[in-house]
């Protein structure tokens, strides 16, 4: 499905048929594509890119699109991985993670850290984390597939 550029996000990088390659929804996915471009919120000399989501009901394009200043696309991207990093050792605590220190790690950026742990104020952290960890393993091999890409990619780009 071609995405609008009428609107205020103006796509220059786009993926068009995200809606065939959208993990365990592709095929069946109301995501239709991915763009990169000029940010739908830039001011007049201020310019920011960010990624959007765009999502189709089918009869038009959803309110529920969703667009991102690209560096909170990598902050995510960083969250995810540090995440999965987590739960490949979480097995060695009973709650699958230390109870008495839930903060997975410090990620040092501009100056200061984002700090990554478990949300220790969800009242069902014990029941969410253990479905969390299952459908992560379930889901491993799609995930696995993509953070493969991730890593070729990154490492064209000399990183």
């Amino acid at each position: 499905m071609q995405i609008p550029t009428t609107l205020k996000h103006k796509p220059v990088i786009v993926s068009e048929n995200y809606d065939q390659v959208d993990g365990r929804y592709a095929s069946d996915s109301d995501a239709k594509g991915l763009s990169l471009g000029l940010a739908q919120w830039n001011d007049r000399g201020k310019v920011d890119i960010s990624a959007k989501v765009w999502r189709h009901t089918g009869g038009k394009w959803s309110r529920q699109s969703e667009e991102l200043p690209l560096h909170r696309v990598l902050d995510l991207a960083i969250l995810v991985c540090t995440g999965m990093v987590h739960f490949r050792e979480a097995y060695r605590y009973k709650e699958l993670y230390d109870t008495e220190n839930p903060v997975i790690d410090r990620v040092g950026l501009q100056g200061d850290a984002m700090t990554v742990s478990v949300c220790t104020d969800n009242e069902r952290i014990n029941e969410d984390i253990m479905l969390f960890s299952q459908a992560l393993s379930d889901d491993g091999e799609l995930y696995g597939e993509r953070l493969r890409t991730l890593s070729r990619i990154l490492k064209e780009m000399g990183y």
